[in-house]
């Protein structure tokens, strides 16, 4: 069933992408083993100090994620490098006792090949995230890894967001030797489909009468709501601002009037107490707040996977929310394959 209702036009690209996911997560399950060993073993034999992560749009999301998932499991600090350093200041980085992973769909943004670059010169170990494994990205890597999503015409990305997460954890967990995360990646591709079916249609009335919202998150689960605020833009014309669960009470709140729009994206892990505290708080002040947490009362609970880690738990939301906001872009008339003045591949200096 759709979330929303749909308009009677051919399914989008967003649509066939989004319904995909589970099947490009078994594809990439099944046909990364040699080049996720490599890069785990690469990681293991460098022992990095840090971690860089490059990536512009919904791959630094992505980045957002990985970022928590490595510094929680491996206890290594992980740092966004701003890709106008190299680009634009041409500055020159100490990446010695560093790795770094790239994170692009397309691997041909000039500014991230550049950064990709300085920190290769710089001496780190570079990794490259990519769904096109002969791109010049994948080409100036250490290790390339195809992430497998397949091809990916909408503008909005989807399973290549979600694939560009998978293929990171899965080597956190090689080269961590984590079996219980290697197990959760597992049983992913199941509980993918479980998350697109859940219905998200609650949110259509209050988003149809308000059109700005705050997105909230905590721990890896920030990362999501990053990403669930682009796609609310881009896909919907909707103004939403994605913060962290507790970095909202430092400001942002004071917008957050009777009615104010709240979707809180919280995953079964240690900051989920937080997030549901924050969530009823202000939906007790008023705002319409909803939540994928049993611990709603004042909030409006929504349907969320319990996947049973907290790293693939926080991921599922952004399937369901995906479900959800293709179908409300068409019930505003709205085509999400092809928002104003966008391209599927940005090339930014």
């Amino acid at each position: 069933m759709e979330p929303v209702l749909a308009s009677a036009i051919a399914p989008t690209h967003m649509q066939t992408e989004i319904k995909e996911i589970p099947s490009a997560i078994s594809r990439l399950l099944a046909a990364s083993g040699d080049q996720i060993d490599r890069a785990a073993h690469a990681l293991g034999a460098k022992n990095p100090a840090l971690i860089a992560t490059i990536a512009r749009g919904s791959s630094d999301h992505a980045a957002g994620f990985l970022k928590y998932a490595f510094e929680l499991t491996a206890a290594i600090p992980v740092v966004s490098l701003a890709p106008s350093v190299a680009s634009i200041y041409g500055a020159r980085l100490d990446l010695a006792g560093a790795a770094s992973i790239s994170i692009s769909q397309s691997g041909q943004s000039p500014d991230l090949l550049a950064t990709s670059h300085m920190a290769a010169e710089g001496g780190a170990l570079t990794l490259a995230l990519t769904n096109h494994v002969s791109s010049p990205l994948a080409h100036m890597a250490s290790h390339a890894i195809d992430i497998a999503a397949g091809p990916e015409l909408s503008v909005a990305a989807t399973k290549s967001f979600v694939c560009s997460i998978v293929a990171g954890l899965l080597v956190l967990a090689r080269w961590q030797k984590d079996n219980e995360l290697a197990a959760a990646l597992a049983r992913l591709p199941e509980a993918a489909e479980k998350a697109i079916a859940c219905d998200w249609s609650a949110l259509t009335g209050p988003l149809d009468a308000d059109h700005s919202l705050y997105v909230l998150g905590r721990g890896p689960a920030l990362a999501i709501a990053g990403e669930a605020a682009l796609k609310f833009k881009e896909t919907c014309g909707l103004h939403a601002e994605a913060y962290s669960a507790a970095e909202v009470m430092h400001g942002p709140v004071a917008l957050v009037q009777k009615r104010f729009l709240v979707l809180t994206l919280a995953a079964r892990d240690k900051a989920e107490a937080s997030a549901v505290a924050i969530s009823e708080e202000l939906a007790g002040e008023g705002a319409a707040v909803f939540l994928t947490s049993d611990g709603a009362r004042k909030s409006q609970q929504l349907a969320y996977v319990a996947t049973g880690h907290p790293l693939t738990d926080a991921l599922c939301p952004i399937i369901s929310f995906y479900a959800f906001v293709e179908a409300y872009a068409r019930h505003r008339g709205l085509n999400p394959d092809r928002p104003p003045r966008l391209n599927k591949v940005t090339e930014t200096k």
